[in-house]
């Protein structure tokens, strides 16, 4: 593949585009904090990147609690949408990069490991939708991170080759998934990440405006 001309770019979502990943600690900080628990960073990590079954059955498991993995998943949502308002906002240099790429005429996808809804309300907000060419979310696979197949589906639905897609992704999980399905995966680690092992991306860059990732891509800023 030349990365400087790359047929297509491929975004996880939470952590990566938007600061979900802070609002998602506040949301496992009240969550756990009902049941008597602290939120660690250790479980944080171990929840990261993961698929909602997977993320709260490893929360399940870490405390022992007696809630499903649906009982979870649904109290966190109700928190989550509650606190979009006052804590969700695009990272650093998102808007400009996804200009960037829309003037140079490079497709672009979102891989996400979160649920169908939450990918909604997170994206609406900022009317998203549109810019990319497909969405893949939790519903669209049986696998999650850090099994390759919702990358794998990315480059299909592209009619690529997985080494024909550029991954960003901000955590080992998504990372793994990236680099296992065989795409060039550029890791952007995030403050809830900083401590993750990205030893199988291609490059590690401080964050969505690093002049090289605009040279990796070939776009101007």
């Amino acid at each position: 593949m030349n990365v400087a001309a790359p047929h297509a770019v491929v975004f996880d979502m939470d952590g990566l585009m938007f600061n979900t990943e802070d609002v998602y600690w506040h949301v496992g900080s009240a969550v756990l904090r009902r049941r008597g628990y602290q939120y660690t960073r250790e479980l944080c990590h171990a929840m990261m990147g993961c698929t909602p079954r997977s993320a709260f059955q490893t929360m399940i498991q870490w405390h022992a609690l007696g809630d499903s993995w649906e009982q979870l998943a649904a109290e966190s949502e109700a928190v989550f949408v509650e606190l979009l308002d006052d804590y969700l906002a695009p990272m650093p240099g998102l808007l400009d990069l996804l200009a960037a790429l829309e003037a140079a005429g490079i497709a672009k996808a979102i891989a996400t490991s979160s649920q169908p809804r939450l990918v909604d309300v997170v994206l609406s907000r900022f009317q998203m939708q549109p810019r990319f060419q497909f969405i893949l979310t939790s519903a669209d696979v049986v696998q999650g991170k850090p099994d390759p197949e919702i990358y794998l589906k990315a480059a299909q639905r592209f009619g690529l080759s997985p080494p024909e897609i550029v991954v960003l992704e901000d955590s080992q999980n998504g990372c793994r998934a990236a680099a296992a399905a065989g795409a060039f995966t550029v890791a952007v680690p995030g403050e809830h990440s900083r401590t993750h092992d990205f030893s199988v991306a291609k490059m590690v860059i401080d964050s969505l405006e690093d002049p090289r990732l605009y040279e990796l891509l070939g776009i101007k800023g």
